[in-house]
């Protein structure tokens, strides 16, 4: 069935389209409450079909491409929206706007109905309703903690009270005792009511910090000075500095964006209490124009997509966009109360939006300064790419003759590495192409949760590259994938400097680049740091491999027979869990007993 047909035969009910080119490539992931309705409205059918010309550019080069669609009917819009989120996330089509910012801010929490209470950190809600939280904090949130009970005198740790007996802490000032002494909950609450005050007024707290530094620098304890230097620096960056501070306690979670010819910026601001606590902001790269209306809702589903949020806030935008009003149910119905979306006009509440744009214009001017160099806009005209590989993911596997066989996965995003984001994995294949075949699986996978990168690069040759493509494609997503080998000399490729030149892979070409050409340099930077990852990860796993073989040895496993039970199992944590009748299907039930009883 050609595209139109397909078109004129939907059905008008709920549902998500997808437009594909003439490759098989996804171009493109919609929601409709109306199918028919929807796509229709994309066309003009007569003389032939042809784009809509009310289409914006962005939308009118797309359907340009098209040549047929797929459709998924579902029960209501609301359905329709959180599948079109998360084929997005997992499929990366081409022309929708893909933000990576997925991950969840801490808040600090204190457990009132304990009788004496202390701070901690939480990404979700604790079930309980004397619970008080402080937050979300993007950055610094371990450092406002840790200064908490270096400033005050609280239970330090959650098993203190258990011993009933005084420890350092009391010692050194740092905690009143409560576990053995007698102390009045009058006097525990002055420590919590300063924790309080310290964790909802920053200026106070970098002003005890500053105090604490400077005595330690004056007793020539630099050493101290510096981590206090360091979390004071921590904590300051957390928040975009205002003197707006609204008279009664009213929290907000604004949301403004701002774009340039090729990127965008998304700024978020949290206001607690009258007060801006903390802020976050991510850039997004504009690959086929720039959509206001979708990068919000993706910013707003992205956000709150990890449930409901401890201290849920009133939302403000600096403009209308279409279908917010879903997007307010859709909210409503994860906070289990009303969500409100609003647009400022005037007051302190637009004062706050205007705030938050005029950081985005200067993160915007900022951001283009430091990508002037135009290595990877060069990256992407060489070897064809589809986008400019602002993120990039580098696999690499490491074994020795077959022992302790891990996969690795570095992170280039933006100019640096990301370590936050890094994966390794454990492999049972014996051969390179299994491996690799294991590794990459492994992360598409997970791509619902952590959304693919703009480009892959693998260390290894065609194979290799042949088997990525193959992996992406069977998963419905188009990704751009290089590879990096080194030459090959007598049958053997080296990797030591000198002796073997590399070889770049792509899906049409083969480029042998000279040493000094800096998009080569590029790439082997990137394959470097994944090399250096795999092989830190190899030699922890080797280790540990080797203290486990050393204990079952020593309770007269020979190592045949271990070496029998990895191949089968794949690792010792497997073993860990397993029955004594499951490893005796392995060796017998004397040696199951035996490892068995190691590993009660």
């Amino acid at each position: 069935m050609n595209l139109e047909e397909t078109i004129k035969q939907l059905p008008d009910c709920a549902g998500i389209y997808q437009y594909f080119d003439k490759e098989g490539h996804l171009l493109y992931v919609g929601k409709a409450k109306s199918l028919a309705k929807r796509v229709k409205s994309y066309f003009i059918f007569t003389p032939s079909l042809k784009p809509n010309t009310n289409l914006s550019s962005r939308i009118k080069k797309m359907i340009s491409q098209a040549v047929s669609m797929n459709y998924i009917v579902v029960n209501s819009e609301h359905d329709a929206l959180i599948l079109e989120n998360s084929l997005i996330k997992q499929l990366n089509p081409k022309y929708n706007i893909l933000l990576r910012d997925d991950k969840t801010y801490p808040y600090i929490y204190i457990d009132n109905a304990k009788e004496y209470p202390r701070f901690e950190i939480t990404r979700k809600i604790i079930q309980s309703s004397n619970v008080t939280y402080y937050g979300p904090f993007s950055v610094g949130a371990r450092d406002i903690l840790d200064s908490i009970y270096d400033i005050c005198r609280l239970v330090q740790k959650k098993g203190s009270l258990k011993s009933k007996k005084l420890c350092l802490y009391y010692q050194i000032g740092k905690c009143l005792g409560p576990c053995e002494l007698n102390v009045p909950y009058e006097e525990y609450k002055k420590e919590l009511d300063l924790a309080t005050e310290l964790i909802k007024n920053k200026k106070t707290l970098l002003a005890k910090l500053e105090e604490k530094m400077h005595f330690y620098a004056q007793n020539l304890r630099f050493e101290e000075a510096g981590e206090i230097r360091d979390r004071y620096q921590r904590i300051s960056r957390s928040e975009i500095k205002s003197e707006i501070d609204f008279a009664s306690d009213e929290n907000y979670d604004i949301f403004v964006l701002k774009n340039a010819e090729n990127r965008a910026v998304i700024v978020r601001i949290f206001m607690r209490g009258g007060k801006i606590i903390s802020s976050s902001h991510d850039y997004i790269q504009l690959n086929e124009g720039y959509d206001e209306d979708e990068l919000y809702q993706r910013a707003l589903m992205d956000f709150y997509s990890n449930g409901k949020p401890p201290i849920i806030a009133p939302i403000l935008i600096a403009t209308e966009f279409e279908n917010k009003n879903i997007i307010e149910e859709y909210l409503t119905t994860l906070f289990e109360k009303k969500a409100l979306i609003k647009v400022p006009k005037k007051g302190d509440k637009k004062k706050l939006i205007d705030l938050a744009l005029i950081n985005a214009q200067e993160l915007l001017r900022k951001e283009g300064k430091q990508n002037s160099d135009a290595i990877l806009s060069e990256v992407k005209e060489l070897f064809s790419l589809e986008k400019i590989p602002k993120r990039v993911e580098i696999f690499d596997n490491s074994h020795m003759s077959g022992v302790a066989t891990v996969g690795a996965m570095a992170v280039y995003d933006k100019g640096g590495f990301d370590k936050k984001s890094y994966r390794t994995y454990h492999l049972q294949a014996k051969d390179e192409y299994s491996q690799m075949r294991e590794t990459l699986t492994k992360r598409v996978e997970s791509f619902s949760k952590n959304s693919p990168p703009d480009l892959w690069i693998i260390d290894g040759g065609g194979t290799l590259l042949k088997l990525a493509f193959e992996i992406l494609e069977s998963n419905g997503v188009f990704l751009d994938v290089i590879a990096i080998s080194k030459e090959k000399i007598d049958a053997k490729a080296h990797r030591a400097k000198g002796k073997a030149k590399d070889i770049i892979h792509t899906k049409e070409d083969v480029f042998r680049l000279k040493d000094s050409d800096k998009r080569l340099q590029w790439m082997q930077k990137l394959r470097d740091e994944a090399h250096r990852s795999a092989i830190n990860f190899h030699k922890k796993t080797k280790l540990k491999l080797d203290k486990e073989s050393k204990l079952l040895s020593l309770k007269g496993i020979s190592q045949a027979k271990i070496v029998k039970l990895i191949n089968h199992f794949g690792t010792f944590e497997a073993l860990k869990n397993l029955s004594v009748e499951e490893i005796g299907s392995v060796l017998n039930i004397k040696d199951a007993n035996i490892i068995k009883s190691i590993y009660k």
